[in-house]
């Protein structure tokens, strides 16, 4: 993004594997990090708030077929980020829209911009639903609050959260300002990993398993790979990160890059299988809304959760408006367009996300619509323009690969999550949560027998 455009330039280079140094001496001093920092800092921004999403992609693609996926999407991230910089060296840039606007012009900068504007604004979208949905429970939790309060609602809890959090922290003009939000956010996420480990134990055999939980795969799996590329997707940091190496090389990056995706590939099966084998057929885009409102530890983890994505928005607030300030200002915002600005962004963001409230397909459109073409389409077009390597060599044929599978994910995927849009239980209990209706036990039951016992609770839940 903009704020990337302080970083020292790489330099090209003909041997991408030799050790020189690719980043102007000069740039580093007092500057420059261990390669252990630069691993939790990719690793920070792979493992975010996406990660709630990937219980449900588990089951859209089918819990095996869904593994393995998760599996693919965690290689081909890892290979993209070794790819972009590599396209770095080879054309002498150094961020995402540089690289993007030598290779391919400026038609090709704009495109790159408007997927990096909707990317970081869907997910602000994303965010104040998570916010509304998670945060309205935890205050339904507190003694002598009435349910039904219109002020512990989730819409007016996504104003009030705008109005007295976001707004404010992202206004701020300065990105670093915000940095200490990384470490807060990845203490979070551990605890919300904790509690749903133990949940997997203490809740899982009293749900009963859907008929088709074991299914090896099913007809969304391509919506799946759009949920999991959201979660995955951190191309937008990865010559900030490289930039602030000691004596950056491609060839220690790919050491980094590939044991950060091996940590978050870890953490994300054990989140989405914790998740999924709870509630298997029952997931929803948003787990926290799986868990009964009367779960103390689960109350405490949506609340952690909440105050996750409040202090994540800011930063994608901070991407988007430093797109337009590069497309349409060159760059530099007086006082009153930054306020102007960033007032517009989060308005409109907040108008959707009170008008949608179903977290699944908006994980579902922004994962095929933006993330699968800044992760397998334009770092792949990149490095085939740029590169002069063999047609047969190993990252040519990759990113051969990688190009036509990702336009198939764009296209298929968006189709899909358009006419065949995921049912939502929004804001109900599930019926598990009443124990005085059933006898719950760790047993297979069929999709008849499901329907016909929810409809006399007259609940909805997915089918």
């Amino acid at each position: 993004m903009g704020y990337q455009g302080q970083r020292p330039a790489i330099l090209p280079q003909s041997d991408l594997d030799d050790r020189e140094n690719l980043v102007s001496e000069h740039s580093h001093k007092g500057k420059a990090c261990r390669q252990s920092a630069a691993v939790f800092n990719v690793v920070n921004s792979i493992i975010g708030s996406g990660i709630i999403g990937l219980p449900y992609s588990m089951k859209q693609a089918g819990f095996p077929l869904g593994i393995l996926l998760l599996f693919w999407v965690s290689y081909v991230t890892d290979f993209s980020l070794v790819l972009l910089i590599k396209g770095g060296a080879l054309s002498g840039t150094d961020t995402y829209q540089s690289l993007v606007n030598k290779t391919f012009g400026f038609p090709g900068y704009l495109l790159l911009s408007v997927l990096q504007f909707l990317y970081p604004f869907i997910a602000m979208i994303s965010y104040n639903i998570v916010t509304g949905d998670t945060l309205s429970k935890v205050f339904q939790r507190l003694p002598g609050v009435d349910p039904e309060n219109l002020l512990i609602g989730r819409h007016f809890i996504i104003v009030l959260s705008t109005i007295a959090f976001t707004l404010p922290l992202s206004l701020y003009r300065d990105i670093a300002k915000l940095g200490k939000i990384s470490l807060i956010s990845t203490v979070l996420t551990t605890l919300i990993l904790g509690i749903v480990m133990t949940r997997v134990v203490s809740l899982g055999p009293h749900i009963p398993k859907t008929e088709d939980a074991w299914i090896f795969a099913k007809p969304n799996a391509i919506q799946a790979v759009g949920v999991m590329s959201f979660a995955f997707i951190c191309h937008h940091n990865c010559f900030l990160v490289y930039g602030s190496l000691e004596e950056p090389t491609v060839t220690k990056w790919s050491h980094i890059i590939h044991v950060s995706t091996s940590i978050s590939v870890f953490i994300s099966i054990l989140f989405a299988t914790c998740g999924y084998l709870t509630f298997t057929g029952f997931t929803q885009g948003d787990l926290f809304e799986n868990y009964c409102r009367n779960d103390d530890l689960v109350t405490f983890g949506r609340f952690c959760y909440g105050i996750t994505v409040i202090l994540t928005y800011p930063i994608e607030c901070f991407v988007t408006r430093e797109v337009i300030a590069n497309v349409f200002f060159s760059g530099n915002l007086s006082s009153v367009l930054h306020i102007i600005i960033t007032v517009a962004i989060i308005t409109v963001a907040t108008l959707v996300s009170l008008l949608v409230d179903c977290l699944g397909i908006v994980l579902e459109l922004n994962g095929v619509l933006c993330a699968a073409p800044l992760i397998f389409i334009i770092p792949s077009a990149c490095y085939l323009k740029l590169s002069e390597e063999p047609r047969t060599h190993s990252d040519k044929i990759m990113s051969c690969v990688m190009l036509p599978i990702g336009a198939v994910v764009m296209v298929v995927g968006f189709v899909m999550a358009i006419t065949n849009p995921q049912d939502c239980t929004h804001g109900q209990e599930m019926f598990y949560c009443f124990s005085d209706n059933f006898s719950l036990t760790n047993i297979s039951i069929s999709h008849f027998q499901l329907t016909t016992q929810l409809s006399i609770l007259n609940i909805s839940i997915f089918q």
